[in-house]
Parts: structure tokens; C-alpha cells; sequence
């Protein structure tokens, strides 16, 4: 099945959503990779004000490489997800809806998945400029000295994914 998604309704249809199915995603989506993931927990263990509400967020994996002239964004490729596995389990359980990345995900991210009825969306690897084209809007939100690292705040535009794990467990990976 292919289902158009705003990030906004994305919790709520993820009961419906099966492992492969496509989907085409616009909305708000928060960028966050292994340094940016390092500071947030930071952040939560000094009970500090965080970047981004984490409840009914959409975090992607990625590390956007500079903005040409004339474009929203530069290449936007997603990066390997098992890295932030550590951190995954406790943003699940302050409600996060979904991550967007590649790759395998660890048993505890994936019984985390199945507890908080989100979902793990896979983008394809190599595909970043043809991705970018699909962003309209990026600013950075919080620790920009970290470059390409920072979080960033894109809106998405029709973004093509498929999902890897669903919230029921079923996984593309264990086909």
C-alpha cells in the first residue's frame, strides 16, 4: 500500500501502516544525528529545556550537506540509525512518532516501537540530492556549532519512505 501522511496524523494512522508499505510524508520533521543526540540527553538529564517538543515529533537521521543558491537545502541522504539505538528506547517514551533513517534496528528500539505504537521509516541511502528535492524549508534550531550535525527544523514535501518496522513488529529486515 502507498498512504500520503502529513507528520501531523502520523501517530495516529501508524496502527494501520504495515512493514513495506510506502509513504509519502509531508510535514515538519527535526533533523538529529549522533552529537545532536548526545546534547539533547544532556539536556533531559538537567532537566533543561529541549530544542523541539519530542512528543508528536518526526526525527531524521541525517546531516545535510550545505545549501546551494536558489534551494531549501543541500544533499539530504539519511544516515545508518543503529547509532542513535542507545537513545531511541527514552524519546519513544517521551513520545516520539517516528525515526527516519537506514538500516537494522536493535531489539530494544524495536519492542520500544512496538510499546509506543510508532513506527521506523526507512529512506533511501545514497538518493540525498534526489531526497532534497523534497524539503522546502530548513532552519537551524539548536546547536549549530556542530555544522551539519546541528538540528535542524525541515518541512517536508511528499518525501518517499517505506516502512521498515511497524508498530506491531513486523520488520523489513527479518523478511
Amino acid at each position: 500500500m502507498t498512504y500520503k501522511i502529513d507528520t501531523k496524523d502520523l501517530k495516529e494512522l501508524s496502527p494501520k501502516l504495515k512493514f513495506g508499505d510506502r509513504v509519502i510524508l509531508s510535514g515538519t520533521v527535526f533533523t538529529a544525528r549522533d552529537a545532536a543526540h548526545k546534547r539533547i540527553f544532556e539536556l533531559i538529564k538537567n532537566n533543561e529545556e529541549l530544542p523541539f517538543e519530542i512528543n508528536g515529533a518526526v526525527i531524521y537521521y541525517a546531516g545535510p550537506t550545505p545549501t546551494p543558491d536558489n534551494l531549501a537545502i543541500g544533499s539530504c541522504g539519511p544516515t545508518t540509525s543503529g547509532r542513535m539505538d542507545s537513545f531511541t528506547p527514552t524519546l519513544l517514551d517521551m513520545g516520539l512518532t517516528a525515526t527516519i533513517g537506514k538500516g537494522e534496528r536493535s531489539d530494544e528500539v524495536i519492542n520500544s516501537i512496538i510499546k509506543n505504537k510508532s513506527v521506523y521509516l526507512c529512506a533511501i541511502g545514497g538518493a540525498g540530492a534526489l531526497a532534497s528535492k523534497h524539503i522546502t524549508k530548513c532552519d537551524v534550531i539548536a546547536f549549530d556549532d556542530l555544522g551539519c550535525e546541528s538540528i535542524k527544523k525541515l518541512e517536508f514535501s511528499e518525501f518517499p519512505l517505506i516502512i521498515g518496522i511497524d508498530c506491531s513488529g513486523g520488520n523489513i529486515f527479518k523478511r
